[in-house]
């Protein structure tokens, strides 16, 4: 076999022409690499701002929180369970005062419905007064508007707890009945103080 001639070039010229071919082809490679890879958002103009928000014009709304009692069964057993850990995590450990007669409390507490809202509405509460944007005063606020008010209603002797555990020793649990209750059947209408059955 006769070798290769190139015309015009020496062999100093293809070298060249290959080694640039190459750098070329990584170039591309890299290139490649750098489109194919999730972007970096932190380069974004508009990094620090929550997707789908453009400075100037308002974002997406968050959705409104509810308040428990106006959720259907599956959401509400869902925000119980939340609640449920917010309390026994957060809240009794910190503010659960002992348990005394004039400071009942249940341990079935999530069966007092009454009690559910008073307390979901405390925990909606802290969650508005401790984010950064309730600034500084903030906690001081749940703790004076929302706190001390919601503990005395709860825990209070006469309250919705009053029927239950009144000492650690003793623990009760009772769901009084409301004064909606249903109708007495005809014929077993009580007598008026004083008076006599209509």
């Amino acid at each position: 076999m006769e070798p290769l001639r190139f015309p015009g070039r020496g062999v100093e010229g293809l070298e060249a022409s290959v080694r640039r071919l190459m750098a070329e082809s990584e170039q591309q490679a890299r290139l490649l690499d750098s489109l194919s890879a999730a972007p970096d958002e932190s380069a974004l103009p508009y990094a620090g701002f929550p997707l789908g928000m453009t400075p100037g014009l308002p974002g997406p709304a968050a959705p409104e929180p509810r308040f428990i009692l106006t959720l259907d069964a599956v959401a509400f057993e869902a925000e119980l369970d939340a609640l449920t850990d917010w309390v026994h995590d957060f809240l009794l450990p910190t503010y659960g005062a002992e348990v005394s007669t004039a400071m009942p409390w249940c341990r079935q507490w999530a069966e007092h419905l009454d009690v559910v809202g008073w307390l979901h509405a405390l925990w909606m509460a802290y969650q508005q007064h401790t984010d950064p944007e309730a600034g500084l005063s903030g906690p001081a606020v749940w703790h004076r508007d929302f706190l001390t008010h919601t503990m005395a209603a709860v825990r209070a002797p006469g309250g919705p707890l009053s029927a239950c555990m009144t000492s650690l020793d003793r623990p009760s649990h009772r769901i009084l009945p409301s004064p909606h209750g249903p109708a007495p059947a005809p014929g077993d209408e009580q007598p008026a103080e004083g008076g006599v059955a209509a």
